[in-house]
């Protein structure tokens, strides 16, 4: 019995050890390091480009200190993602559920974080169409949120699933690639909020 349940572990696994679906996911977040290398070297290169509005620029509309607790609660939602694994590993699939809810709260808050964000930039004249530099801005910055609004998704699908019991069979691998996502964006964001809140642009 423990044979057979070998072999169909191994029917899954590809010839690096890896499951192809752990395999697929790192391969996708190589494809995504590709697209936010481009969008922020794009933002790098129109960072000075302001146009004819040269009063909207990095030094008069960020707001520092808002956004860095902004990205605190979201560097703090990858501890509830390996919490959640540990639990999975576990069998405990009630804490689990708590992990993974308190980790799509925190992503949660994080959006509506950078929705005010946008909403206050907007209101002082700072539009896609402005310039080249708000334009890279909220693509790259967008961009970002799109994959954070997926995670949250993702996170809240497990968590629905397990509520009802339809998350038993490989529990523990559906959620750390959920994780590795997820840790893929936090990353990520550190990157941007670095590169666009706090190198000063020239």
């Amino acid at each position: 019995m423990a044979a057979e349940a070998g072999a169909a572990s191994a029917e899954h696994e590809t010839s690096l050890g890896l499951s192809n679906e752990k395999l697929g996911m790192w391969v996708f977040i190589g494809s995504e390091c590709l697209f936010f290398g481009a969008f922020i070297a794009a933002y790098i290169l129109y960072v000075g480009s302001y146009g004819d509005a040269p009063e909207i620029n990095p030094t008069t509309i960020y707001d520092i200190p808002f956004t860095s607790v902004s990205t605190f609660i979201l560097l703090m939602s990858s501890l509830g993602v390996v919490l959640a694994l540990a639990a999975a590993q576990q069998g405990n699939h009630r804490q689990m559920r708590t992990w993974l809810l308190a980790t799509a709260i925190m992503g949660t808050v994080f959006l509506s974080g950078q929705v005010y964000e946008f909403t206050v930039f907007m209101a002082e004249g700072m539009t896609m169409s402005t310039s080249p530099f708000t334009t890279s801005f909220y693509v790259l910055t967008g961009f970002h949120g799109v994959h954070v609004a997926i995670g949250i998704l993702l996170l809240l699908t497990l968590w629905a699933r397990s509520l009802v019991g339809k998350l038993e069979r490989r529990t523990t691998d559906i959620v750390e690639n959920v994780g590795l996502y997820w840790h893929f964006v936090d990353i990520v964001w550190i990157v941007i909020f670095t590169v666009v809140y706090l190198i000063p642009a020239e």
